[in-house]
């Protein structure tokens, strides 16, 4: 009996927790909203939009983006605020700033790393492989 008690109450939890699903005024609200979440990134999932993450966090986001866009605010005006919390990196297209150069830069500079460390590698070993001796066709086996 316990269990199921304790069963009951889980479940319950569970739903208390899940997110209501949002509810637009009308389409043009609707696809706004959809643009602006594709455009922001989840700051926990680091690879996934706020459309695509399922995280508390990129639902408290959501929510507020759509109370910002319902308080009359521009798309910019939304991402600066974003921005202002958690820095370009809640942006999916960073501006290029001293800031974020490594963010632009950095895996062509990886990239490029590799390769001069590879073509030093294939060099040295090159330089100290035996000298193959010419065949001899004098000989018979």
């Amino acid at each position: 009996m316990k269990r199921l008690l304790f069963l009951l109450l889980m479940l319950a939890s569970l739903v208390a927790t899940a997110a209501a699903p949002i509810e637009f005024r009308d389409a043009a609200e609707e696809t706004r909203f959809r643009a602006l979440a594709a455009e922001l990134r989840c700051v926990m999932c680091q690879n996934q939009s706020l459309a695509d993450s399922n995280a508390q966090i990129a639902e408290d986001l959501r929510r507020q983006v759509l109370d910002l866009m319902r308080e009359g605010k521009s798309d910019d005006e939304i991402k600066d605020y974003l921005v202002a919390r958690y820095s370009d990196f809640v942006l999916y297209n960073p501006p290029v700033k001293p800031s974020t150069w490594l963010l632009w830069f950095g895996p062509a500079l990886i990239l490029l790393g590799g390769a001069a460390v590879l073509v030093v590698v294939v060099r040295r070993r090159a330089a100290a492989a035996p000298a193959v001796p010419p065949p001899n066709d004098s000989q018979e086996w």
